[in-house]
């Protein structure tokens, strides 16, 4: 069973940089696509990024477009989501997650329907 770990959440200024990573292990077959969401308090789950396994397609929500980059490293089987020049709305809890069903249309990408595995959570906040 796949599992995953979050990891280089924080508390930072407005403006401010952090990076993410999700360590995967445990998986015995290619994915179809892997990402991240996120849950302010109050609000439904949200999709910021995520990419395709199998044509290396990354997705972006609109709020976070040119802000956030999503990149992996396929030898340490790690995902990173780099967040730059964040803001107070971008405080939440970000999850990575996993699925080795196939999606068919891009905007199901950032869909958390779409996800079977899913990490623990690693809180960002964002101080104005």
């Amino acid at each position: 069973q796949l599992q995953l770990v979050e990891s280089g959440g924080g508390l930072v200024q407005s403006g401010g940089s952090l990076r993410l990573s999700c360590a995967a292990s445990g998986f015995t077959k290619d994915y179809e696509a892997i990402g991240w969401f996120r849950q302010a308090p109050g609000r439904e789950r949200e999709g910021v990024s995520c990419a395709s396994m199998s044509d290396g397609s990354t997705y972006y929500a609109d709020s976070v477009k040119g802000r956030f980059t999503i990149s992996r490293d396929n030898v340490r089987n790690t995902l990173y989501l780099q967040m730059n020049s964040l803001k107070p709305e971008d405080t939440a809890v970000y999850y990575c997650a996993a699925t080795e069903k196939l999606i068919y249309y891009d905007r199901d990408y950032l869909a958390d329907w779409a996800y079977d595995y899913w990490g623990q959570g690693t809180q960002v906040t964002v101080s104005s």
